[in-house]
């Protein structure tokens, strides 16, 4: 893809994130009718409208482009790019209230993951990256973290939606990791996690059972910001394969070994 594409397709997918995230924002004090996908997944209007106003400007600017995202709203295209979008990633804290959600847009071709915009509405932080071109967070350059023992780590992670009906929980992950580290965090939103693995915030992150619309931007975003991406047993990662591990690189193997103790289920 020509520069100029690529570039034009950030601009569209920062414009389509900040509208969608001031949506979330003048909304999120209001009364949200709730549906559930699962005993704990949850949709609200807030997610389907958000993706609408997204798919608007993403289908105007690119209507032969392919369109993924997270609440059905999708669209064949001929061009060989596909954007791939959670229009409010972090769905629960948001029907609580708690402001920690983002939008999150991907445009990849075929397995190529091309550029990335996550917008964190709450803090007014926008975190773009093309690539082959470095990773920026609000236009501003930025890189993981330089931590180099898993003792010394801040680790995220987060749980399935399917935690209350197995024992592939991540509960015995979460507890290891917990006494391997300087601590773990579950925020909610595996998108953001991602994001703060690439500016240095989080040292590390793994999850499980995830969609392609959590962790494409955020996949695009830690190896352009020089960390370090694969599956729990160190193979290549892919936004289809729904397991991951990214890092800084540095503490990359530490945290392999501790999932390599992971039970037989």
């Amino acid at each position: 893809m020509p520069e100029g594409d690529l570039r034009r397709r950030l601009e569209t997918a920062t414009k389509a994130a900040r509208a969608g995230g001031r949506y979330l924002i003048e909304s999120l004090t209001e009364h949200h009718a709730i549906d559930f996908k699962g005993e704990v997944n949850l949709v609200t209007e807030a997610d389907r409208r958000s993706e609408r106003m997204i798919f608007d400007i993403i289908s105007s600017a690119f209507p032969d482009d392919q369109f993924l995202a997270e609440e059905g709203t999708s669209s064949e295209g001929r061009s060989g790019y596909i954007w791939i979008v959670d229009p409010l990633d972090g769905t629960t804290n948001f029907a609580h209230g708690l402001p920690h959600f983002c939008v999150s847009i991907a445009v990849a071709q075929g397995n190529e993951l091309k550029a990335a915009c996550i917008f964190n509405p709450n803090l007014d932080e926008c975190f773009t990256a093309v690539a082959g071109e470095g990773a920026f967070l609000n236009q501003k350059s930025i890189g993981v973290s330089a931590i180099a023992k898993l003792s010394d780590s801040l680790l995220a992670t987060g749980f399935p939606y399917d935690i209350r009906r197995t024992d592939d929980d991540n509960l015995a992950n979460f507890a290891r990791f917990y006494k391997s580290s300087q601590g773990v965090r579950r925020a909610g939103s595996a998108a953001l996690d991602l994001a703060y693995v690439a500016c240095g915030r989080f040292d590390g992150f793994w999850e499980h059972k995830l969609s392609a619309w959590d962790i494409a931007a955020g996949m695009l975003l830690v190896t352009e910001a020089g960390g370090r991406l694969s599956d729990f047993d160190g193979n290549r990662s892919s936004i289809h394969k729904g397991e991951i591990v990214a890092s800084n690189g540095l503490i990359h193997q530490e945290m392999l070994e501790v999932l390599k103790l992971r039970p037989s289920l």
